[in-house]
């Protein structure tokens, strides 16, 4: 199986994950301003789980001897911001807030870096778009998190977005690798 059909693959699994991911956060936090055990589940399993994809593209990635020190640094932030959640958002959801802009601004500079070095694969436009967006909305959850403001749907209408945007790459990977 070639790289391209793999990220498809990839691209289809971490869209459909982010889908049932997006509707139990807007189900419980549309409940609750307070910190309860489900949020915190959902808060730390997101950044895992894209630590976990992160290191299976790299090492799904023909090209072993590149660099890819983007990467890890992403797995690195995930794993990192994972275990910040789990201790900001069962005492404060508007810190769990600010946590999450500051991961969405970290995580959006590697993976910009990342889709760009993957262009040749194909379908990284939108990754490309998905990355620039990161540091804008993560700003916006940064300064919402340090006003004390605690709504988590916001996070979860930036997942969904990143959901999206992972589609359209794997339709658009879809199709190039229809044509050949």
């Amino acid at each position: 199986m070639s790289y391209s059909h793999k990220l498809r693959n990839l691209y289809f699994t971490r869209f459909a994950f982010a889908v049932l991911w997006v509707g139990l956060m807007f189900a419980t936090a549309a409940k609750h301003v307070e910190p309860t055990a489900l949020l915190t589940v959902l808060l730390v399993l997101y950044p895992l789980f894209d630590a976990g994809v992160v290191l299976w593209q790299m090492r799904a990635n023909p090209e072993k001897d590149r660099a890819k020190m983007s990467e890890w640094l992403s797995i690195a932030v995930s794993v990192l911001v994972a275990i910040a959640l789990g201790i900001s958002s069962s005492t404060s959801l508007a810190a769990a807030l600010a946590v999450w802009g500051v991961w969405a601004i970290i995580a959006g500079i590697p993976q910009l870096i990342t889709a760009i070095r993957n262009r040749a694969a194909g379908g990284q436009v939108a990754q490309m778009l998905s990355g620039g967006i990161s540091v804008f909305a993560g700003a916006g959850f940064l300064t919402q998190g340090i006003a004390g403001q605690a709504m988590m749907t916001g996070p979860a209408g930036y997942a969904l977005l990143g959901a999206i945007f992972f589609l359209v790459s794997a339709i658009r990977l879809s199709l190039k690798l229809r044509k050949g």
